[in-house]
């Protein structure tokens, strides 16, 4: 009896290194696993400093079991139950990071292309406001960019030299005009507009220039030239013939309506001093025009 004790003393001894054995792995990854998954806590709770996610397979009560010469593997079951439910929670809280460090890189791309198109918007050049139309905002004046006339020679026009530089520059632009030399004289007559606009030749030269357009064909660039007569220049001697003559151009653009209600304000503002012969116009073209 004392030889079949001393016998069993001498396997527990050696089995004891045998189950630490096996145990040390298992210890060593749950060991690893508890500390990956307090580094990823740690990465997607920064403020919850000691939150620790429990596992979801909590180790079962261990279940007396008589020892019959070796340990019951009650431990290792433990320990496997704890590695299976760190490796799962580690596997979903990865899942979750890469999932919002995708969207985060998809927000960031899209802000980026938002930027750049408002950059865009905001270094382009503001459109051109058009100007107000004659006689209130439902008469449209056409708009055209001006085109380059073809330069020719004026040797044959003489330049008056008066004295008045408004007056020869006027008189020069109109001679050009009555020559038929239209981009002369146009570009004669802006320069008296922009050179001298306080003299009375400023109206009587804009006038003129849309005059200049309309005979050359142009009735789009014709038709802005007497309205900004009329707008630079109300009072200018040459405004009521600009607003006859942008009913005109308009009526040659198949724009009668509008014509009818440039004539209409022509009539209202300057009615009182019209001539006998414009009046007549007037009402000749607003017949033309099928004004009611």
């Amino acid at each position: 009896m004392t030889k079949f004790l001393a016998g069993a003393a001498i396997a527990l001894t050696l089995a004891s290194p045998a189950l630490a054995q096996r145990n040390a792995p298992v210890e060593v990854r749950v060991d690893k696993l508890e500390s990956e998954m307090r580094a990823v806590q740690r990465k997607v709770f920064p403020g919850g400093a000691g939150m620790m996610v429990e596992p979801q397979i909590a180790p079962s009560a261990p279940t007396p079991v008589e020892v019959t010469g070796v340990p019951a593997s009650g431990a290792i079951t433990d320990l496997t139950a704890r590695v299976t439910s760190l490796e799962q929670q580690l596997a979903s809280m990865t899942g979750q990071i890469e999932q919002n460090e995708f969207r985060l890189r998809q927000l960031e791309s899209q802000f980026s292309d938002y930027r750049k198109a408002t950059d865009a918007k905001l270094a382009a050049p503001p459109a051109a406001t058009p100007a107000a139309p004659v006689g209130g905002p439902d008469v449209t004046v056409p708009e055209a960019p001006e085109p380059a006339d073809k330069p020719t020679s004026s040797a044959t026009v003489v330049k008056p030299s008066t004295g008045d530089a408004a007056e020869d520059g006027y008189l020069y632009g109109f001679r050009l005009w009555e020559a038929k030399r239209y981009g002369d004289a146009v570009t004669a007559l802006k320069k008296v507009v922009a050179d001298y606009p306080k003299s009375r030749r400023a109206s009587y030269a804009q006038n003129l220039i849309g005059r200049a357009y309309l005979d050359d064909g142009k009735p789009s660039l014709a038709s802005i030239a007497f309205y900004d007569n009329y707008k630079k220049f109300p009072d200018g001697e040459r405004a009521p013939d600009s607003l006859y003559y942008l009913g005109s151009a308009l009526v040659k653009l198949d724009k009668a309506a509008d014509a009818c209600k440039v004539y209409g304000e022509l009539t209202d503002v300057y009615g009182a001093t019209l001539s006998a012969k414009m009046k007549a116009d007037v009402a000749k073209a607003r017949t033309a025009a099928k004004c009611k």
